[in-house]
Order: C-alpha cells, then structure tokens, then sequence
C-alpha cells in the first residue's frame, strides 16, 4: 500500500538546544538544526536509506519534543525497516496531535493494512478520504482496505473517486477490475484491465489478472497465454526455477526428447494438470515428472510418466522443461482421459464404518490467501450429520473442527501418511463432498461422483462463475454460493441433493 506522504517544509524549530547537545556529548560540536535534520531524513527515506532517516529523526524529536511532522516520517522510517509496532505508534501520537490531517491518518491505515488489522485500516483510511476527498492515493488505498473486508461495493465507490480524479491511475484501474471480477462482473472487468494495459503495456500485474478474467470467462485459449505473465508476479517469480535447458511451450518437436514436467503451486494444481502427462509423451517425449513429495507414490504409476522425482531431490538429465500449469498452453485442450489417476493396489486397510459413505473434506490450508472464502467450519454441516455415515477425507483438524468432530464423523488423519493414503480412502466412498481443495481434485481425478462447494467471492478461475458442471471433471457437481457468505444455502442444497 502506497502511502499518503510525507512533507518536506521547513519548520520554524530551533536550533539545538545545550541540553540537547549535552545529552549526545555534543558540546562544542556543530550539531545540525532540527528542520536541517527532518529535511535530511525525508531525503534519505527517498533514497530508501530508512536507517539514517531514523537516526536523523530520533535526533530531531530529542530536541524539539513530540511534533507530528517528524513523528509520521519516523513512523514511515519504522515500517520501512518492518518495526511496525512502533511505527503505529509514532503514527498514532502524530494523529492524537493533529486530528484534522489527512495525512497522517492516510499512514496509519497504511501500518494497519500491513499488520493485518483491515477494519481499523478501514476507519483511518475512511477518516483520510473524507478530510482529503481529493487525493487519488488515498482514496485507491481506501478501496483497497474495503475489498480485502469483502465491502466490495464500497470498494468499487472508493476507486470510481481516485479514477474521478486520475483517470489513468494504472493500480486504480487493475483495482477496480480485480473489484468488478469479485462482483462476477467479467465485461466490467475487460474494460478496467484493457485500460490499465493501454496505459501501460508491460504491467505484469494487470496482464496476469486480465489472463485470469479470460480464463474466468471460459476464453482458455486467450487465458492460458495471458497467463505466463505469473512468472513476473510474486510469489510465482519467487518460484521460476532457472534451468539451463530450454523452456518448452509447444513450439518444439519433442519426439525423441525427454521433458521433465515440473509442479510449480499447490498440491491440488498438481493432481489437476498432471493428466497432460500422458498426452506429452504420446507426442513421443520420454517424460520425467518432479511432484511434491506427498504425491510421489499416488502419481507413480500415471500414464506416460517414464519416471517420478520428489521436488528436491536430484534431477536426471532432460532436453527440455514446463512448468505443469503452462501445459494447457502448450499442448492446447482438455484431455478428457477421465479417471487418470488410479488407487494404489494396497488400498484402505483400516476398518469403516457399514453402510453408504460420504467422504467430506470442508477446509484447506489456512494461510492460502483465498481461504477464508472457501473453507467452511464443520459445524455448518450439521443438517448432513444424519443418515449415511460422514467420513472426513483430510488429513488435519483445526482445533474448533476437530472438537466438533469427536463422535459425529470419522476422522482418520493419523493413517493419512500421504495422497495414496487419501485415495484409498476416497475409493471407499460412495460420494465426495469438498471445498476447493486438493481432496476435489483427487476425487474428480479418479472418476468419484463428488459435489464441490465453491464460493461467490475469489472463486478460482478453473470453475468459471457459473454452471455446475466443469469440463475438467465430468463426475463433479459445482454448488456455488448464490451471494458472499451464503454457505447455509448451498449446504441445504447439498443435503437435499445426497438424499435423493
């Protein structure tokens, strides 16, 4: 988050005083002033050198006491330097000084944006927008703050107001975009992202996100091209892996050649576009496929894979590479080879309850960004705690689920060692219920009938924003939340549905 400022005008304060000088055994040392040493500080934040500006600053209060000029560039300098405790505070006593700057409350909800405290975030950075109802900055901040707590209309109004004032605010643009797509408004969305990209052709961030739209959109083929720009976006840029052989994206005869196919996000990625293995090697390719660790000995036996290597472990020789999520790109289409992944022969050992079976797995990892939207606490699966007999499909708990869970359903995380521990499973179940989760992915990859429940806002793009089949899975059933938040609807549906 950008922030509001900082002010660079020469304060009428003294010069240092002696007992300002004598504290730092200055005495008959020249010692600038303290606007000498604001000034130096603002240029040295600029320079992005926070450490001097903090050295300059701290010298700066010493001898002029609380000021909340100087206490909101300190208070820049601390967060800068990722001390942001004590950036809030000196943002905060500069704010208790000077209510009526828009500013220093700009600055605060900045700090708070960091520290994960969105609603005060949201408060300060309203108090700015409405004292400064002009500053562009602050009012996409504002938006930005809105969205993330889901106010997302609000949001749209906070960055309507910056573009007002600054038509071609790039980040204001890919803002509203990104706000139109959580609306489910995909031409809305078109015209913001084509716009920032207008203005600014190589903005890797709004190129990713209109690649996202399209694909969104059911556009895969425009989609999927958009989408090599992740590679120029955080965290995938943290995740390009650098090798010295070529970078395969369709363009190459690979017959004869040996392709190493490697995972490059999550667990549930993997499994989804592990299936263009075999459709690389009936291109003649020898292929070699690096999974993470636990899908090692699930994915073993997929067709066309000639050998498998846990991420980390030492590589075979290869001719070429592709990262697993630019193979649709590469080798164009859906492959349809539905089931393509196959329990292994040693099966679920572990005794089950009789009867008809429902597997259930209702949250995912909880620091993806996106959980909080698409993981349910088991409680709201009440009404399906009934009947057939519940059985969890996950490996772990969280501490509220997991008491819930003591003598309504089965739960058997300690025998899920890794993923061919969790197909087994799954295998015995007549029906899957999930989240968007890996376990929707297995469970779509071995052919199960299984209903995945998915959300209105940060819906993943593979499902679309609407219909409730998915090309990717003919055995899946795509429940959707009609409106942000509405999980009791969709659970009820489910339940009405599983008792048919």
């Amino acid at each position: 988050m950008s922030h509001g400022g900082i002010r660079q005008g020469l304060l009428s304060w003294p010069a240092a005083s002696d007992s300002y000088r004598a504290g730092f055994g200055l005495d008959g040392v020249t010692v600038p002033d303290p606007s000498t040493l604001y000034r130096r500080g603002n240029d040295f934040l600029a320079q992005g050198r926070p450490a001097e500006a903090l050295a300059d600053f701290d010298a700066a209060l010493q001898a002029v006491g609380d000021h909340p000029d100087l206490l909101n560039s300190r208070g820049i300098a601390l967060q800068m330097l990722e001390r942001r405790d004590r950036a809030l505070a000196d943002f905060e006593r500069a704010v208790a000084l000077a209510p009526g700057n828009p500013l220093l409350h700009a600055n605060r909800g900045a700090v708070l944006t960091e520290m994960g405290r969105h609603q005060d975030a949201a408060q300060s950075l309203g108090t700015a927008a409405r004292l400064d109802p002009g500053n562009a900055t602050t009012q996409h901040n504002f938006g930005n703050v809105l969205r993330t707590l889901d106010r997302t209309v609000e949001a749209l109004a906070a960055y309507d107001r910056a573009l007002a004032l600054q038509p071609n605010y790039v980040d204001a643009l890919i803002a509203r975009g990104l706000a139109s797509v959580d609306l489910h408004r995909l031409d809305e969305a078109k015209v913001n992202l084509d716009h920032a990209l207008a203005l600014a052709p190589d903005h890797p961030k709004a190129h990713l996100n209109a690649a996202i739209r399209d694909l969104l959109a059911g556009d895969l083929a425009r989609g999927f091209a958009g989408y090599e720009w992740r590679w120029r976006n955080p965290p995938n840029s943290d995740w390009a892996r650098g090798f010295a052989q070529p970078l395969w994206l369709g363009s190459e005869d690979i017959a004869g050649k040996t392709l190493l196919l490697h995972a490059e996000q999550g667990l549930g990625d993997t499994l989804h576009f592990c299936r263009y293995a075999a459709v690389a090697a009936r291109r003649g390719a020898r292929v070699v496929l690096e999974v993470q660790k636990p899908l090692v000995r699930l994915l073993s036996s997929l067709e066309g894979v000639a050998a498998i290597v846990a991420q980390g472990d030492a590589l075979p020789a290869f001719d070429l590479h592709c990262p697993l999520m630019s193979l649709p790109l590469a080798l164009g289409g859906i492959p349809h080879d539905v089931p393509y992944i196959k329990t292994p022969p040693s099966g679920w050992a572990t005794p089950l309850p009789p009867g008809k079976r429902i597997g259930l797995s209702w949250s995912g990892n909880p620091a993806l960004k996106n959980d909080r939207h698409r993981s349910i606490a088991l409680a709201r699966f009440a009404p399906l705690l009934t009947g057939p007999s519940i059985i969890s499909v996950q490996k772990d708990l969280r501490p509220e689920d997991a008491a819930f869970a003591a003598g309504r359903i089965a739960h058997y995380g300690a025998d899920l060692h890794d993923f061919a521990d969790t197909a087994a499973l799954i295998s015995a179940m007549d029906v899957v219920v999930t989240v968007d989760t890996a376990a929707a992915h297995l469970a779509g990859a071995m052919g199960k009938p299984v209903y995945i429940l998915l959300p209105y806002i940060g819906v993943d793009w593979r499902w679309g924003i609407a219909g409730d089949t998915t090309p990717w899975y003919p055995t899946a059933r795509l429940l959707r939340q009609p409106e942000p938040g509405d999980w009791d609807s969709v659970i009820a549906r489910l339940a009405a549905e599983l008792s048919q």
